[in-house]
């Protein structure tokens, strides 16, 4: 299966690495994908226009110091979602 719209392949791998590498922070989720800052600032600005439900959990040390959280998936299935990462991810290498 192919996802054709990077933007939508974008804004669903986020939404994984979000709910499965440990503190998924801004740093972090730069690390994972290899994208600048501000791409994935505005990837996670967009997820909530997919129905997923994004906040910021700060964690009570610095300012800005915590991570990323879905408490809602919406109408998306991360199960479905898990199963089929490897075709997200490969939209995107393809894009």
């Amino acid at each position: 299966m192919d996802i054709l719209n990077t933007t939508f392949a974008r804004r669903l791998l986020i939404s994984h690495l979000v709910s499965t590498v440990e503190r998924p922070s801004v740093p972090v989720l730069m690390a994972e994908t290899g994208w600048p800052r501000r791409t994935i600032q505005d990837v996670i600005k967009a997820i909530p226009g997919m129905g997923i439900n994004i906040y910021f959990r700060q964690d009570g040390r610095r300012n800005n110091d915590g991570y990323y959280v879905i408490d809602n998936w919406g109408a998306i299935n991360p199960i479905w979602l898990n199963q089929n990462i490897e075709s997200v991810k490969s939209s995107l290498i393809n894009a």
